[in-house]
């Protein structure tokens, strides 16, 4: 009995940290970001506005962080890039965290830590903490193919279509017990498909057209807005054709596009992918563990 607990792969767990789409914080869910935990390690990917204090919502210490993935450069998935492993250095932070993105992702790196020299070079000497600097290594990646490896994930990355912010990627990542698959943003994607063929769990982004006219009517730049949403995001029929289509046993949705108020249902959602796949279907919502 002993021995096969022994042989038992570690149990990765799934933390949806933040659903919202879209740069506008919303009363009702955080911006986009998402952890996976295998073996006490923290792997983020995303990170939109809120992100240290959605760990903190979830329990989790923030100590914990190794390794940080932004699918692409829009102010909802990296707001808060920067910010995640300076606030995780304040708190009990001591070991590298290496952070995966499209370019300029080093260049970024460099100019928020100029940007906070002040607090950091304080801290160091007012709380004996080490240089936060040498805690941070920055990897652009530009292409798909295999992003990092270590004792507990293999992480792979897929191009994705993302209308003019180029290069967007989706990530796959392999732990020991199943394999959970992050889209990022993207229109119905043949690449994405391929990456995520028969995976455990697909977490992927939605917008529902009915409520996006609606939403849409009332901004000054209905017309661009709404054609961005319609060539660089996925709706609910497609999610669903595309789920199926790779084969993955659950979909989760999240990035909820419109996300904010008036709130949609569930159900709404639920009812409007549902027909499309026949796997598990789930409806994220902030904090929720997979």
């Amino acid at each position: 009995m002993a021995h096969h607990a022994l042989a038992a792969p570690a149990k990765s767990r799934l933390i949806l940290l933040g659903t919202g789409g879209g740069p506008t914080p919303k009363p009702n869910r955080a911006e986009p970001a998402q952890v996976i935990i295998v073996n006490g390690a923290a792997y983020v990917i995303d990170c939109g506005n809120g992100v240290a204090r959605q760990m903190a919502l979830a329990g989790l210490n923030l100590g914990s962080l190794r390794a940080v993935f932004i699918t692409h450069q829009h102010s909802d998935h990296n707001a808060d890039y920067g910010n995640l492993i300076w606030l995780a250095w304040a708190s009990t932070l001591t070991s590298k965290v290496n952070t995966y993105g499209p370019p300029p992702l080093k260049e970024m790196t460099r100019l928020f830590l100029e940007m906070n020299d002040a607090d950091i070079k304080i801290r160091m000497a007012d709380e004996g903490r080490g240089d936060l600097k040498s805690l941070i290594a920055p990897h652009e990646i530009t292409a798909d193919g295999p992003v990092m490896q270590d004792a507990n994930v293999k992480v792979t990355a897929a191009l994705v279509d993302h209308g003019m912010m180029k290069p967007a990627f989706a990530y796959r990542f392999d732990c020991p017990d199943r394999s959970i698959v992050i889209s990022g943003d993207t229109r119905p994607s043949e690449n994405l498909v391929r990456l995520a063929r028969g995976a455990d769990v697909l977490v992927h982004e939605v917008m529902y057209l009915p409520a996006l006219e609606k939403l849409a009517a009332g901004e000054p730049n209905a017309a661009t807005l709404s054609d961005h949403l319609k060539t660089a995001h996925t709706s609910t029929e497609e999610v669903g054709r595309i789920a199926t289509e790779a084969g993955v046993k659950t979909l989760v949705l999240s990035h909820f596009v419109p996300g904010g108020t008036p709130v949609i249902p569930d159900k709404v959602w639920y009812d409007a992918v549902k027909p499309h796949f026949a796997g598990r279907l789930i409806v994220g919502r902030d904090l929720m563990e997979i």
